[in-house]
């Protein structure tokens, strides 16, 4: 059945040409585009549309014959519900589900858990896991084979561990190798890990294998996103100053270091799409002294900060880690401390990027046909799977 071009035109991006999905313009393996985007003629027009049952096939005016999946096409259209001259299609399975909802944890007994021969066995255990991590911002793992060993196989069921320069997995001591309060026993403030990293790691995992001759120690948890939601209510201009201004940070404790992020970074960084916190930025052992702001612009942050600082404590959340129990948090929202300690402390774990939690969470959760449909979509109903950030 052949169609005009106008209403297909009005309600697909401009970009359709280019972004044909049949296998001379995309890839069937590496899902890349290989088409060349600049022999396409710019003034480039639909001569006819032909449906089927699942997909559109449009010939265009370089007698190119492009192929658009229905899921594809409504994923990167305008809003729309239909096309005209077919039959009713609806939204992706993601764009039916409820907006996300954070779910701040405030009794450790609450604490949200798995086991780890599940997670180990099975992918629906690892989607448990992981959506407990975007939901609650941290799960812990019981029953872990107190090993190292067994604790980098937990962390790599994600993916790969992200190597710094304190290394890939750690297994330390407070013996400060790393000229770092983490390094020490002394007691451990409410922060993120990585505010010097232009890119933070994500995931953070911690397990401890052993604590001799001595006691203390316990951890604490922070949700940021919470405070910052409630800082946000209660003073909307002090919530604005820990989004505006842009703070330097760095790490140069050992003589062959001295990070620094590329630009300085707010302490609640914005996403520019969707208009969402993503990422919390709060480390006042790594906060470099910041000069490109006036003395009234000073009073007017710390007076913010210090009103978030407020938040935080009182929204501690301690928990007593156990040899066996892994706890494994997002960085970019949970805030985490530790209390002073006697006596030998033994620690093992790693980091996990951004990019490879999200990858793994979304096609968990999604199925990759999806993930695919929606590539580049930020539009429309937030659960889209790109609204995992």
């Amino acid at each position: 059945m052949k169609l005009e071009a106008r209403p297909l035109i009005d309600n697909v991006m401009p970009t359709t040409r280019e972004n044909c999905q049949c296998p001379k313009c995309i890839h069937p393996d590496t899902m890349q585009r290989i088409s060349d985007t600049f022999s396409i003629p710019q003034e480039v027009e639909i001569e006819s549309i032909e449906h089927s049952d699942n997909m559109v096939e449009i010939k265009w005016s370089d007698n190119h014959m492009g192929l658009y999946p229905y899921a594809w096409l409504y994923a990167h259209s305008q809003g729309i519900s239909s096309i005209e001259g077919t039959k009713s299609v609806p939204y992706p399975q993601s764009a039916q589900r409820r907006p996300r909802q954070f779910t701040p944890v405030v009794d450790p007994d609450q604490s949200p858990r798995v086991k780890y021969d599940d997670v180990m066995s099975a992918d629906e255990s690892l989607h448990i896991w992981l959506s407990h991590i975007w939901d609650q911002g941290f799960c812990f793992v019981d029953d872990v084979p107190i090993n190292p060993e067994a604790t980098q196989y937990l962390i790599e069921r994600i993916a790969f561990i992200r190597n710094t320069h304190y290394g890939g997995f750690w297994d330390f001591t407070a013996d400060l190798t790393f000229k770092d309060t983490a390094y020490t026993n002394e007691f451990l403030g409410a922060h993120t890990d990585n505010t010097y990293f232009t890119d933070p790691a994500r995931l953070q995992l911690f397990h401890l294998l052993s604590h001799t001759e001595g006691s203390g120690g316990e951890n604490l948890l922070i949700d940021g996103f919470a405070a910052a939601e409630q800082l946000r209510l209660e003073r909307p201009e002090h919530y604005a100053q820990l989004v505006n201004h842009r703070q330097p940070w760095h790490a140069s404790g050992n003589e062959d270091t001295c990070i620094q992020p590329s630009a300085m970074s707010p302490v609640f960084s914005i996403h520019p799409d969707m208009n969402t916190m993503y990422q919390i930025r709060w480390n006042n052992y790594d906060r470099a002294p910041k000069t490109n702001w006036s003395a009234s612009e000073q009073t007017t942050w710390y007076r913010a900060a210090r009103h978030y600082n407020e938040i935080l404590q009182t929204r501690e959340m301690w928990t007593k880690l156990k040899p066996g129990s892994a706890l494994i948090f997002d960085n970019w929202r949970m805030l985490h401390g530790r209390a002073q300690f006697t006596g030998k402390r033994r620690m093992c774990g790693g980091y996990v990027n951004n990019d490879d939690y999200i990858s793994r969470l979304r096609l968990l959760k999604f199925g990759r046909k999806e993930v695919l449909d929606n590539l580049g979509n930020v539009r429309g109903n937030p659960l889209n799977p790109y609204w995992y950030i």
